[in-house]
């Protein structure tokens, strides 16, 4: 990657919390008397200054910096007692394994002393605008995610998936991170932790600057429940594509895959495992423009498709990608025969039989049965999945709305999507088979992972599958 440079992200983010309960104190109309308060009382636990220092020898986090940290409406909420604890086992996870009560005082002094904090407790470590929260899409909120786990961040801090708290409650809970840290502060914390809390457990990571970015971004959008995600596809690039650049960006990048009138024969084309897509059957006005976006700009892993797809956003840069899919969509409309893809050693779309070549599930995979009940409403949120809303792409474009393998997507992939309506193969192919190849993938053909589907969900789909066959 050009310029690309190692950074360190650190994933345990610290916040005001107290040890002691203090009675409620009045405050007057200026910031005397708050700072008073902040000076005598909440110094009691909290350091205002000094140089860095381990948790393990403190009684509570820091307000070093504390302006530069949290956001305001969240400050005010904690200080005036309307907030959750934020240590499920204590900020001294040493000394306690049980949550401690913070002071609370009333909503208006709750704002005057947040009002202090943020005029005269700025970290000067902190750059305004090291991240730029508009540009930041859910795609780079995936990869977040994807970094916060394989990084072991969720070893330590607890998130939401789905309608459940994963993740280790030894740190600072991260469910509603979203609503309470300021995202340039995040980030400038994330790229080295010591310079807050040195030896005090927190883990030091290997990412590159796009993923200190993407990792910060995801944890600044956590229980932010209507922030706006950017959609790059409506940006200023799409206003003004040109047909006669996209086709010699198809020339110059993608033909040596794709081939040059996009049947899927180019050069490299005899090498991969699975074949690239065959462009001149796929109608790609059907395509999800935020699903052909991310194809071309992450590359098929960000999509749970073949690795073998390059990310070409950092080489053809937005105006590219606008022009590419500009002239996708002008090009290649599918043809007659795009309800049958290519035949291969597989088989043809649909039939039944339907030879196929899929790997095998581990034993643990295999011996998965549904916790779900066997029910009209168990079938029917799957089919919503199955039709309309999984993503990053609903089941039905590849494999067809009757779950024959005939959806306009599947005409592009070799071997074919497979025939769920083929009861005679499907009664074959085990519960934990078919939960494997969903969260995975299906290497050397076009099924993607859908690692991203909660478990649910993934069981709902396997209901309604199980309802097409024949």
């Amino acid at each position: 990657m050009g310029g690309r440079r190692t950074v360190l992200i650190g994933c345990a983010l610290v916040v005001v919390v107290g040890l002691l309960s203090f009675p409620r104190l009045l405050l007057g109309s200026d910031q005397s008397r708050a700072k008073e308060i902040v000076q005598n009382t909440c110094a009691g636990c909290h350091r205002l200054e000094g140089a860095p220092l381990s948790r393990l020898e403190k009684k509570a986090p820091d307000l070093i910096g504390a302006g530069s940290k949290f956001k305001h409406e969240w400050l005010v909420s904690w200080l005036a007692g309307k907030e959750q604890p934020l240590y499920a086992k204590s900020y001294r996870w040493d000394q306690s394994q049980t949550p401690q009560p913070h002071m609370s005082v009333p909503q208006p002094d709750a704002e005057e002393i947040a009002k202090y904090l943020e005029t005269n407790f700025a970290d000067p470590k902190v750059k305004a605008g090291a991240i730029d929260m508009t540009t930041f899409s859910k795609q780079e909120a995936a990869f977040g995610e994807k970094i916060f786990k394989e990084h072991a961040c969720i070893g330590c801090h607890q998130v939401r998936e789905g309608d459940k708290t994963v993740g280790g409650p030894q740190s600072t809970s991260l469910v509603e991170a979203g609503r309470r840290l300021k995202a340039d502060w995040i980030h400038r914390f994330n790229s080295n932790p010591p310079d807050y809390v040195p030896h005090s457990g927190e883990f030091v990571g290997d990412v590159s600057e796009l993923g200190l970015r993407y990792v910060t971004g995801y944890i600044a959008t956590r229980g932010w429940e209507d922030f706006p995600y950017y959609e790059p596809w409506k940006s200023e690039p799409f206003g003004h594509t040109s047909l006669d650049r996209g086709q010699v960006i198809y020339k110059e990048y993608c033909a040596q895959c794709h081939g040059a009138a996009g049947k899927g024969d180019g050069p490299a084309a005899s090498g991969l495992d699975p074949k690239p897509a065959i462009h001149a059957n796929i109608p790609f006005e059907k395509v999800p423009t935020d699903y052909l976006y991310n194809v071309i700009y992450y590359g098929g892993r960000a999509v749970g498709k073949s690795a073998t797809m390059p990310y070409w956003g950092l080489t053809i840069g937005q105006q590219g990608v606008a022009d590419v899919m500009a002239y996708l969509n002008a090009t290649f409309k599918g043809g007659a025969d795009v309800a049958q893809a290519a035949i291969s050693s597989d088989g043809p779309s649909g039939v039944c039989p339907q030879p196929r070549k899929t790997a095998k599930a581990p034993a643990d995979f295999l011996s998965k049965t549904s916790p779900l009940p066997h029910s009209d409403a168990t079938v029917q949120a799957g089919k919503t999945l199955f039709l309309q809303t999984a993503q990053p792409v609903a089941c039905a474009m590849c494999h067809g709305d009757k779950g024959n393998g005939q959806g306009f997507m599947g005409a592009a992939l070799i071997p074919p999507p497979r025939n769920f309506t083929c009861g005679s193969m499907m009664k074959d192919v085990p519960d934990g088979q078919l939960f494997w190849i969903i969260k995975n993938g299906s290497p050397g053909t076009g099924m993607m992972s859908f690692a991203g589907l909660p478990d649910e969900q993934v069981w709902q789909l396997i209901a309604y599958v199980r309802s097409l066959a024949k």
